[in-house]
């Protein structure tokens, strides 16, 4: 189970007087309510996609370079980071380049998905515990992503530098070849790019400086 304290390493990074991103709470959802991820386009240092699902009232967050792929032939890599809070998943815009991330950011794709992780017997386990164990699959309901995922570790342990791998499950919804340019991907919440998320921000700062 998430900790009262899963958010602090989170707030530790940030000065929320000098960045727009959500300080957030952590907190359980609706009962019954559908579980929801994210996957945010980050141009920061280094160019990756941030991949986000919902666990216990936070987003268990992996760092994935090349985005995730529909075809079942390719692995991602997929590098765990801090959880992020709930209200992160509509967070769209500039992070200052002296803050912790600093860079552009835009929601590549959200929406809902279900567990679908099983223990080496088959029985159905919970999502958390899955990922304590080091693989967790699940079906995602999204704008671009849909059908089965799986996530496995392939190095490392819980709170040690850790590696994992995020891979297509062979279903109906799988794609041979697929990929995704991020400079030219577009958020499904505003339909912008990177660089229009960037160029409005800047115009915006330079409308209050005037």
């Amino acid at each position: 189970m998430a900790k009262p304290d899963a958010l602090e390493e989170y707030r530790r990074k940030r000065d929320f007087a000098k960045t727009a991103e959500p300080r957030g709470a952590h907190g359980p959802g609706e009962p019954g309510a559908a579980l929801e991820f994210v996957v945010q386009i980050h141009d920061a240092t280094r160019m990756h996609f941030d991949f986000r699902l919902e666990v216990d009232g936070v987003l268990k967050s992996w760092a994935v370079p090349k985005g995730p792929s529909h075809d079942p032939a390719v692995k991602r890599l997929a590098v765990p980071t801090e959880d992020h809070p709930m209200d992160y998943r509509d967070f769209e815009g500039v992070i200052a380049k002296d803050e912790y991330g600093g860079g552009t950011v835009i929601v590549w794709d959200q929406g809902t998905y279900r567990s679908m992780a099983t223990d080496k017997r088959g029985n159905e386990i919970p999502f958390d515990e899955a990922i304590e164990r080091g693989h967790a699959s699940f079906w995602m309901d999204g704008a671009k992503l849909h059908g089965g995922f799986a996530l496995t570790r392939t190095r490392g342990v819980p709170g040690e530098q850790e590696a994992w791998i995020l891979v297509k499950r062979k279903d109906g919804h799988a794609k041979v070849g697929d990929g995704t340019d991020p400079r030219r991907a577009k958020s499904v919440l505003t339909g912008r790019t990177l660089r229009q998320v960037a160029e409005d921000a800047a115009h915006e700062e330079g409308d209050a400086e005037s």
